[in-house]
């Protein structure tokens, strides 16, 4: 029997398909069954669905390192921008068991969570819950007691298969060096990778961006667990050229660290956190005027900052000049990832726009980097990091047969980003179609509510 004799449960007909793993780039028709993809081919195919792909590119669906946002309202806004696979590595989770039985099957994409130092240290020290810690747990020394007690949990959490270990060591400058060692100790152990939101930004002295990712590459060297240092763009700042530089200088002495980035000039975090302690316009050569409140898009003053402080809440952080974002997108070292978080409507609008802005703006109207080299940092460089301790990330990233059915299709000459920091949630155009397990959750541009065929990413159990 041959191709095209088999019934599909769903066929992509007449697309460009565009595959960074092998190089393909030419007109196929692909046949869908079960969420597999199990053919690529120049014949007719036969599909009990077909989507005419006529004029648009047929792409891996793109894998997001680093998104918070694990809920359907984040999920959905992610699937209209072409990613099939959104993952917390970042912050992570404590308790693994409990981030994936809360989202079952009834997320509209994929998801997984690395067990985080932050959420683990803040359980320890008795932090109340929430994505950031204040108090002890962002800013006291941990006993040996409470370090053993860490390792332990972060131990439990890759034997209950979290995909990797993420830190936010800015967000906890209490924790010593040698907290944070030993923690990449645990994941060294298991294979997994660290994800690290590093410790010091930008350029300045003493504690800037340089001893920073150091400290990563270092705890790599020692302990061999791979490392990846997030958002290179926004922890570095003006010192992004030479910390490529850095990470690619590890890489060729065979250190196995790397890094990601998105494709804005604008950060996001919270208020209340230790970013913003004393001293932070220094650090980040900016002032309050720089600052933008989510909630109604007014900048801050000396004194709605000391308002907003005491209280909480998102803020985004207007501070990274054009050049060094456009060379981080650009650069071969760095995967695309989100940093995504929305809530009601109110956040960033690389939550709802990376992928799209990579692919309208940096390829299309700037020609910073290649269509190809894109869709390899968006999907396939994601894909790769993770795979050696999670086999299932073997089969995403791709267009193979073999592969899971995970495909962004989307019009090259029109895709872009449209979210604004004033309306974040703006669907982008151009992003015509995405499949998630080989069922569209995006058709003809719409959204399909209810679809849900988003699965768990999950290292195996130990």
């Amino acid at each position: 029997m041959t191709s095209s004799d088999t019934q599909y449960d769903l066929v992509i007909s007449n697309g460009r398909v565009m595959d960074p793993e092998s190089g393909l780039d030419d007109i196929r028709n692909v046949g869908i069954n079960g969420g597999t993809i199990q053919a690529i081919t120049a014949e007719e195919l036969q599909g009990r669905q077909t989507i005419d792909a006529g004029g648009l590119i047929v792409a891996p669906g793109f894998i997001d390192l680093h998104s918070h946002g694990q809920l359907q309202e984040n999920y959905e806004l992610q699937a209209k921008d072409g990613v099939t696979t959104a993952l917390e590595l970042e912050a992570g989770a404590a308790d693994i068991d409990e981030f994936y039985d809360e989202r079952g099957d009834k997320a509209a994409i994929n998801y997984g969570a690395s067990v985080g130092h932050i959420p683990v240290r803040m359980k320890v020290m008795g932090a109340p819950e929430g994505l950031l810690p204040v108090g002890d747990a962002a800013h006291r020394a941990a006993t040996e007691g409470e370090i053993a007690e860490m390792t332990s949990l972060i131990e439990r959490g890759l034997q209950r298969g979290a995909i990797a270990v993420g830190f936010g060591l800015q967000y906890t400058p209490g924790a010593s060096r040698w907290e944070a060692l030993e923690m990449f100790r645990v994941a060294a152990k298991y294979g997994a990778s660290c994800h690290v939101h590093i410790r010091g930004m930008g350029d300045g002295e003493p504690m800037n961006s340089y001893v920073a990712v150091e400290e990563v590459i270092a705890a790599s060297a020692i302990t061999g667990a791979a490392g990846h240092v997030v958002h290179l763009n926004s922890s570095g700042i003006r010192a992004v050229p030479h910390l490529l530089q850095m990470i690619g200088g590890a890489q060729s002495r065979g250190i196995d660290v790397t890094t990601e980035c998105y494709p804005y000039t604008a950060a996001l975090t919270g208020i209340e956190s230790a970013i913003f302690d004393e001293g932070w316009q220094d650090i980040l050569g900016i002032d309050h005027g720089n600052l933008e409140w989510t909630l109604t898009g007014e900048r801050l003053t000396a004194s709605t900052f000391a308002e907003f402080r005491e209280i909480g809440g998102m803020v985004i952080i207007h501070m990274m000049p054009d050049d060094t974002v456009q060379m981080a997108v650009a650069s071969p070292l760095t995967a695309i990832a989100s940093d995504g978080f929305m809530l009601n409507g109110k956040g960033h609008p690389r939550s709802s726009g990376t992928y799209t802005r990579v692919l309208g703006v940096y390829v299309r109207e700037k020609k910073a980097l290649s269509l190809m080299e894109a869709l390899r940092k968006m999907a396939l460089m994601p894909a790769q990091r993770l795979e050696s301790l999670t086999p299932a990330m073997k089969n995403k990233g791709r267009v193979r047969v073999g592969a899971d059915a995970d495909l962004a299709i989307f019009d090259p000459s029109r895709v872009l980003d449209m979210a604004t920091y004033l309306e974040p949630t703006k669907q982008p155009e151009g992003m015509v179609h995405v499949i998630v397990n080989g069922v569209p959750v995006v058709e003809d541009g719409q959204l399909q509510v209810g679809a849900t065929p988003g699965r768990a990413v999950r290292a195996p159990f130990n």
